[in-house]
């Protein structure tokens, strides 16, 4: 019964995605973004100049996490201070969010993966289906303090939950936390930046903002990150007094 449940509304949530996406999704829409990114700090730059340091954002509500929060507003932008609207942007015909990190010192302009909102949203509904049914979410096993992984099993699926990493290509896994918030697991995404980088960081510091500050996205639906002893991405966990 749940399995039915689910395929009806995940069918109609494909639909209801579908109609968002401006249809020109061609080549042109997946080229190199550095430029882009590029030509929209520029922009930002030049508009803040002219606000006397406004930013042009999307209103979003006070809790909306920190790497999804600032979402760049091209209707202010374009065409005064933007020719185009990027076509990488989702705006564009694109398949990235145009986001800002660090607003209150150097806003800079970062990439946010549609493909991984959609995922995450598809899986919430899966989980929230079968929810109605069972009460609690499908937990996994354990991986951190108040982090797991779900059974894939009790969702209909063939396989865990993962979403491609914007950064290797490569599959990140989808946990759940025990307030049933949906969060990507980034530890193989950092292994991969930590090799490049000469940064020295200690055991027990937040690496969060290392990810948009060596690449061109944010860690959106992340938790915070450290390293261990030895050097390795982990989880940082809250001390309890």
């Amino acid at each position: 019964m749940i399995k039915a449940k689910v395929s009806v509304m995940l069918l109609t949530l494909i639909l209801l995605t579908g109609c968002l996406y401006p249809e020109n999704r061609k080549a042109e829409n997946r080229v190199p973004y550095e430029e882009q990114l590029q030509s929209v700090q520029t922009a930002i730059e030049e508009f803040q100049k002219a606000t006397n340091g406004l930013l042009p954002i999307e209103t979003k509500e006070g809790d909306t996490p920190i790497y999804q929060k600032y979402v760049i507003d091209f209707k202010r932008l374009s065409p005064r201070y933007l020719h185009d609207v990027p076509s990488t942007s989702f705006e564009g015909g694109g398949e990235y969010i145009y986001v800002l990190t660090d607003v209150e010192k150097n806003p800079t302009v970062k990439l946010l993966d549609v493909k991984m909102t959609q995922t995450i949203s598809e899986l919430r509904l899966r989980i929230k289906m079968y929810q109605d049914e069972h009460t609690y979410p499908p937990y996994g096993k354990v991986v951190s303090k108040d982090l797991y992984t779900l059974n894939e099993k009790k969702l209909g699926l063939k396989a865990p939950p993962t979403v491609m990493s914007p950064v290797t290509g490569h599959s990140l896994p989808l946990l759940i936390s025990s307030n049933g918030e949906i969060y990507v697991d980034y530890r193989s995404d950092f292994a991969q930046i930590l090799k490049n980088t000469k940064l020295k960081l200690k055991p027990g510091e937040n690496i969060q903002d290392v990810y948009w500050q060596e690449t061109p996205f944010v860690p959106a639906f992340s938790v915070p990150y450290t390293i261990n002893k030895k050097g390795e991405p982990a989880f940082l966990e809250k001390k309890t007094s």
